[in-house]
């Protein structure tokens, strides 16, 4: 060694950076049939018989059963009810008696129909104060309106009108000598409407369809005790059946106001009728309903091209006007007016009338006190 020579020191050797851990690899399985390469465990099979993950679906809720049950439920009792509906509907549609009755006047806007009550029991008919022959003692128009308004006004049997071929008679006559077709004849000339629908209800029409509905609810205003008609009230209101409810909408003899009290109590009626069989003792009772629907189809004709569903149209118009108010009465001139050969009868204007009905065909009339 020399002297003063340098000696270099060589220290430790620098460490050597350790190898970075591979990343485990896939597990790929050999392209020739070889066995898997390394890589993570496999699963273990699923015991057999166990419930798969409960873990759900994001944005999907299962339906609780109950809510099912519920709803099916719902749904078979609305498919029974539309069957029986249906069913119900056409058998009483196919016991409608039809009559020729319409005219072939020239169509109205809006929808019209008229309805007669006549004193035809069974094809038989019954005298009424001494009068001979058929007649209709309830004469009763109801129109719905292009605008939707519904409107119903009785037709007193004794208005003096024009009778086609027949002259200047009062308006029941009109019946009595044509049947429906000539009073249809006569009322689209007295009115200026054309009717559309024609119903007739026998007198033993009333008193079943009372009694399909058990009773209805009708008010006097004074003690009545009619034997011309059988009409026994005392004064206030009463649940009546079939015969006095007849006896009720037939009575005259005992009011003053004759054909115009009448009227009125046909109009009470009707609505007391209505009420009565939209209740939920009628509605809800499979019973009633058959009755209901048997006595009304017996009771009933309508002309050839009207039907049950026809009628119950007429219905709905009808309850429309009553919850409406639009219960009309025609004006009268002369409620007293001495006739030739008819005794006294009901005598109107004719400008009146045609300025009325003009108003019940467009809408537009209202009960007497009220504006438009």
């Amino acid at each position: 060694m020399r002297t003063g020579s340098t000696v270099r020191r060589i220290g430790p050797a620098t460490p050597v950076a350790a190898e970075r851990p591979t990343r485990p690899m896939p597990r790929v399985e050999a392209e020739i049939g070889g066995p898997p390469t390394a890589g993570p465990p496999a699963p273990a099979p699923r015991p057999s018989g166990s419930r798969p993950s409960t873990r759900r679906r994001r944005g999907i809720r299962r339906i609780p059963r109950p809510v099912r049950q519920a709803t099916t439920l719902l749904c078979l009792l609305l498919v029974i009810s539309l069957g029986w509906g249906i069913g119900l509907a056409g058998w009483a549609d196919s016991r409608i008696a039809h009559v020729d009755a319409l005219s072939s006047a020239e169509g109205t806007r809006g929808t019209t129909y008229l309805m007669a009550g006549s004193d035809r029991r069974g094809g038989t008919t019954v005298a009424d104060d001494g009068t001979e022959g058929q007649r209709a003692d309830t004469i009763i128009l109801l129109h719905r309106a292009p605008n939707g308004r519904s409107s119903l006004v009785s037709l007193p049997r004794d208005t003096l009108v024009d009778i086609p071929g027949h002259g200047r008679m009062k308006l029941n006559a009109a019946y009595a000598l044509g049947g429906p077709a000539l009073l249809v004849r006569t009322v689209e000339e007295f009115t200026g409407l054309t009717v559309d629908h024609f119903v007739e209800v026998g007198f033993d029409g009333v008193a079943s369809l009372v009694d399909a509905v058990g009773t209805v609810n009708l008010c006097i205003d004074r003690d009545v005790d009619d034997p011309k008609s059988g009409l026994r009230m005392t004064q206030g209101c009463h649940d009546v059946g079939g015969e006095q409810a007849l006896a009720f909408v037939r009575a005259r003899a005992f009011d003053p106001t004759a054909d115009i009290g009448r009227q009125q109590r046909q109009q009470q009626f009707l609505a007391a009728l209505m009420k009565r069989s939209a209740s939920p003792g009628v509605l809800f009772n499979p019973v009633a309903q058959v009755r209901l629907a048997g006595a009304g189809s017996a009771a009933l004709r309508t002309d050839e091209r009207s039907g049950i569903l026809d009628v119950g149209r007429m219905a709905l118009t009808m309850r429309d006007a009553q919850n409406d108010g639009r219960v009309l009465s025609i004006p009268i001139e002369d409620p007293q007016f001495r006739t030739r050969h008819s005794g006294v009868a009901i005598l109107t204007d004719d400008d009146e009338v045609r300025s009325f009905f003009a108003g019940i065909r467009d809408g537009s009339a209202e009960p007497p006190g009220t504006t438009g």
